[in-house]
């Protein structure tokens, strides 16, 4: 349960705000519920954090944000915004079961497994190719940075821990209703919390969040399913988003905050917020995120859903990332271009036109099979921003971990070097250009010492 608190001092400036009870119907709540009905967040001057405030009945929101930011003694106000996951709605690909035997992981990688057959967007692209493995035009070389990884004494970007603000993961199984998803070990993780519910079990009830932590740090040859990026990186649940993949910017703020105060090197936000909204509360927390010295990464939005680069990935020192396909092409349901399009990973689906590969596989990972949170499989359904967010911060915890960063730059310079890394190593889509920010992302080029 969210904690409403009021501030006597913000509610007494909303004096003579009320509408009839007809037009706050009208006014409370937006279309698709772009902000919760009732609320405003508010932060005083002087004060550490915005608070929300339950308005009297009869107060319309977006009257009250406007006049109590009239107010001399108000810092900011805004609605309670709703962001909902990056994920989009296209054409489902068949699925699979759980596969085995993902392959090894070493250097040099030995027979190819399971994940090869299912995970294009691992494999070298044709530049880095060895004959060990095929190569994927859209792939982002994980096979060279797990092998600059084991040479750095960093295996799987050990000594990282990545925050997964989602709809939370299957990270533990409790009584008969949840299960752990059988590719995590129940040590890859910190504790977590759940901002939905306010307790401290942040387990998925979606599977949105759980197919995003799979893609950072899924586990690798234990002969049950796919691999992760950063594979033995931690992992730290944090559940902002409900069962039906919404969430208030309130409980998202308070989950930035949590991740820092509690050693999350990087955070991964996979949602977006409405096309030209505000959200200072959370642009509050980016802000000390970056002092801090925490690597912040979004994804930028699918059409269908966004029209437009939407917050967290417009926020301060974010990474926005955009979405690439198995041929190496930028998808179909990637935004125009716009402030906030940094970088772009795979995100699978199709290409958008004029580009000379077809090729349109989904992003896969083990996850919850159908919602039901007892049983897992890959399926094919999993495509967008969300997904391709989710990339850069593996990529993120594989570059902080290789050493090319020096440990002695201070926290923003960590960030800015990290950011500047993997824009330099990106490497230009196919097809039309104007929307792919500084290129794709290449995991094995980042984490190369001699580059």
């Amino acid at each position: 349960m969210r904690r409403l608190l009021s501030i006597p001092a913000a509610l007494a400036l909303l004096a003579g705000v009320a509408e009839p009870p007809s037009a706050v119907a009208a006014s409370g709540v937006a279309p698709a519920r772009a902000f919760a009905p009732g609320e405003v967040v508010v932060k005083l001057k002087g004060a550490r954090h915005g608070r929300t405030v339950k308005l009297p009945a009869g107060t319309g929101v977006r009257e009250a944000a406007v006049t109590l930011r009239r107010s001399p003694r108000v810092a900011y106000a805004a609605p309670n915004y709703t962001a909902t996951a990056s994920r989009t709605k296209g054409s489902p690909l068949p699925g699979t079961g759980i596969a085995n035997d993902p392959g090894a992981l070493t250097a040099p990688p030995g027979p190819p497994g399971g994940w090869v057959s299912l995970q294009w967007n691992l494999l070298p692209w044709e530049g880095t190719g060895t004959a060990a493995l095929p190569v994927s035009p859209g792939g982002i070389d994980a096979v060279g940075a797990w092998r600059n990884l084991i040479a750095a004494k960093r295996r799987g970007a050990t000594g990282t821990t990545v925050a997964v603000l989602d709809t939370g993961i299957a990270y533990r199984s409790k009584g008969s209703r949840f299960r752990r998803s059988p590719d995590f070990a129940a040590g890859q993780f910190t504790r977590g919390y759940d901002f939905v519910d306010d307790d401290r079990l942040p387990l998925d009830r979606n599977g949105h969040g759980t197919h995003v932590a799979g893609t950072i740090a899924e586990k690798t040859n234990n002969g049950i399913g796919l691999a992760g990026l950063a594979y033995r990186a931690k992992l730290m649940p944090v559940r902002v988003l409900d069962r039906h993949g919404s969430g208030e910017a309130d409980d998202i703020a308070r989950g930035i905050r949590y991740a820092v105060a509690h050693g999350a090197d990087v955070i991964n936000m996979s949602f977006n917020f409405g096309c030209g909204k505000r959200v200072p509360g959370i642009d509050e927390e980016l802000r000390r995120a970056y002092r801090k010295g925490v690597v912040t990464v979004a994804s930028i939005g699918n059409l269908g859903s966004e029209s437009c680069v939407s917050p967290p990935a417009t926020g301060p020192r974010t990474i926005g990332v955009g979405g690439s396909t198995e041929g190496g092409c930028l998808g179909s349901y990637s935004l125009l271009p716009g402030k906030g399009i940094d970088l772009v990973a795979p995100g699978g689906g199709a290409p958008v036109p004029g580009c000379p590969s077809v090729s349109s596989r989904s992003i896969y990972q083990v996850t919850l099979k159908g919602g039901n949170t007892r049983r897992f499989g890959e399926p094919g359904s999993y495509i967008g921003t969300s997904m391709a967010a989710a990339h850069v911060a593996g990529v993120a915890a594989m570059v902080l971990a290789s050493g090319v960063i020096p440990d002695d730059v201070s926290p923003k310079g960590k960030v800015n070097r990290l950011t500047r890394r993997l824009r330099s190593t990106a490497r230009n889509l196919l097809g039309p250009g104007g929307r792919q920010g500084a290129g794709l992302i290449d995991a094995g080029a980042a984490t190369d010492p001699s580059i």
